[in-house]
């Protein structure tokens, strides 16, 4: 598998933003001590600290998981790229396709039981088709409305549209889904 070096990635977007660790982890909301410890890659950041720090650096968060190049057209499950800790109980998302360089982007979002997305209400500029693969079911918080996606079911998400996924059940949920533009 290719190495990314997520956090050498992060230092270059703060140094050419002008910002100090003590700065941008302020803003981020940690420790700037954690932040030299990401930079550095003693410790992995979870999704919501990426998702801060890609916010501080007014950079797309696929930004920090872009390949210098790549020729590769076929993805194997052992290759994905990954946002989050296969190893932790944490909301975690797989790119399925090479890169995030094309048109459209291709995830897949696994939920762990009682989990959800994100906190708070998220949006992105994108248009995106999410597609139900596995689970029980799983609830889509979006624009202040609830819908309960079974397997199978499928929902397209307006851009700038805020939702949330939630997984209310005991087994985890996959949530394949398409963006474009990429803004993962």
């Amino acid at each position: 598998m290719e190495e990314l070096n997520l956090g050498k990635k992060i230092q270059v977007i703060r140094t050419q933003a002008r910002l100090s660790v003590r700065k941008a982890a302020a803003q981020a909301g940690i420790t700037p001590s954690m932040l030299s410890q990401i930079e550095n890659g003693q410790v992995n950041p979870s999704i919501n600290t990426l998702r801060a720090l890609a916010q501080v650096l007014d950079t797309p968060l696929y930004t920090f998981f872009q390949a210098e190049s790549t020729q590769e057209v076929v993805v194997h499950p052992a290759d994905r790229r990954t946002i989050g800790v296969k190893s932790e109980p944490d909301v975690l998302y797989e790119l399925l396709t090479p890169d995030t360089k094309g048109s459209i982007e291709f995830c897949m979002m696994v939920i762990p039981p009682q989990m959800s997305s994100f906190r708070d209400i998220r949006s992105h500029e994108g248009e995106e088709v999410a597609f139900m693969q596995e689970g029980g079911e799983v609830e889509l918080e979006m624009d202040g409305q609830r819908f309960l996606l079974q397997s199978g079911d499928s929902v397209r998400i307006p851009p700038h549209t805020g939702h949330a996924w939630h997984n209310n059940s005991d087994v985890t949920v996959k949530v394949i889904f398409a963006i474009t533009p990429p803004s993962f």
